[in-house]
């Protein structure tokens, strides 16, 4: 059996913790946790870096980092390419500026792959598809985000500009500031719906109902650890607590997901009896999350697959990526039945993160090039990458994924 999980492994936090980097917190002890080790807590946590606090090196200009883009790139190239026409993959590509190209290769498949994007085959049925992004949630617990107001509001505009179907934003519970942005991002009339991250308790979906989201993903840990060593409830509590948030959020006509916290590693059979419940009381989502990165992308197909049978709402997917399985689990989640998937942008994240954008954008192209044009701006995906490379004080990765081409000027 693996060991309990620690402050730094989940993102879960019994009675009185904190881990904010500004703003205020409504109970408990703020010395002992950082800001990028949690985002769950029990009864009096606060878990938010949001305030005035802009970390070292970030810049507010609207111009995208000089140079940040240097380096050896993953090239998916367009030129040429009509709308109904898919690319070819021949190695004549020209590298982008100051960048060396590395083509996406065919890996020896069989021939008539070769002729383009649209002879590789796959189940995933993109019309339903949504993209939670989460980086102005799950990417503020990165060890160098210290996003201001400012910068929240610029990043958001820049999601919603690229075409993310939902952006997720810290619990307004966490401490007044995150309140304060979460509303200020509410206002701003985006295409994108707004949604916010609480415990499964009804003082933070009260206080997330007042904000205006559009949405709330309301989570609790469901796997052995996290109930005995975060909020040490069964679940039959969870389960009543569970009912009593998910009737109350629906009675104001805003869409709501149940997540259990670590839920690959719950015992299963309860995670679909849980999940049956909550679909039988309205819930829009529910959520499968893999909190400390250990799924396989086959496990994920199975357990994805197995939640698919078992209720007729939507499916979300939360990946980290410690192993190096987030995008490939996130795909398999898609083949599998699942609606939407969490990215941030670059991928940023408790520890080494979660699905990133531009991954998954790359993944979809390959067999869904039409349809991921037609929904996503992938033009504006530079500028987002870059912006948010810049306020965490990051170099954009050498082999991240670039897109080009003439469709995407």
């Amino acid at each position: 059996m693996p060991p309990p999980i620690t402050h730094h492994t989940s993102h879960t936090m019994g009675n009185g913790a904190s881990s904010s980097s500004g703003g205020g917190c409504s109970g408990g002890d703020r010395s002992s946790i950082t800001h990028h080790t949690s985002h769950t807590m029990e009864n009096g946590a606060c878990s938010s870096n949001s305030g005035s606090q802009s970390g070292a090196g970030t810049s507010t200009t609207d111009e995208p980092l000089a140079g940040s883009t240097v380096g050896a790139s993953l090239i998916i190239s367009t030129d040429g390419i009509s709308p109904n026409q898919s690319p070819d993959l021949s190695p004549n590509l020209s590298p982008s500026s100051g960048a060396s190209s590395v083509l996406l290769d065919e890996d020896d498949c069989d021939a008539s792959l070769a002729t383009g994007l649209s002879t590789l085959s796959s189940s995933v049925n993109l019309v339903n598809f949504s993209i939670i992004d989460s980086t102005l949630r799950e990417g503020e617990q990165f060890a160098t985000a210290y996003f201001d107001t400012a910068q929240k509001i610029q990043i958001a505009q820049a999601l919603d500009e690229f075409g993310v179907d939902y952006i997720e934003v810290t619990s307004p519970a966490a401490s007044p500031q995150s309140r304060a942005d979460c509303e200020a991002i509410c206002k701003l009339g985006l295409k994108a719906k707004v949604l916010c991250h609480i415990r499964c308790n009804m003082d933070d979906a009260r206080i997330a109902v007042q904000t205006g989201v559009d949405g709330i993903n309301m989570c609790i840990g469901t796997s052995a650890q996290l109930m005995a060593h975060s909020h040490g409830k069964d679940m039959a509590y969870i389960a009543s607590k569970a009912r009593e948030v998910i009737e109350y959020v629906k009675s104001n006509n805003i869409e709501v997901r149940f997540s259990g916290e670590d839920s690959f590693r719950s015992d299963f059979s309860e995670i679909l009896e849980l999940y049956t419940l909550v679909d039988s009381l309205g819930a829009n989502r529910v959520g499968i999350a893999d909190t400390v990165g250990g799924a396989t992308p086959m496990e994920v197909f199975d357990k994805v697959e197995a939640i698919r049978k078992a209720v007729s709402c939507d499916i979300e997917t939360h990946f980290h990526n410690d192993t190096g399985c987030a995008i490939a689990n996130a795909y398999m989640a898609l083949e599998a039945g699942a609606t939407h998937i969490d990215t941030t942008v670059l991928g940023i994240g408790e520890r080494n993160g979660i699905t990133p954008l531009g991954g998954l954008m790359a993944r979809l192209m390959r067999a869904h090039y039409e349809v991921v044009l037609k929904k996503y701006k992938l033009e504006k995906l530079g500028y987002l990458e870059d912006l948010v490379a810049r306020v965490v004080s990051v170099e954009i990765p050498f082999n991240n994924f670039a897109f080009k081409g003439p469709m995407l000027e």
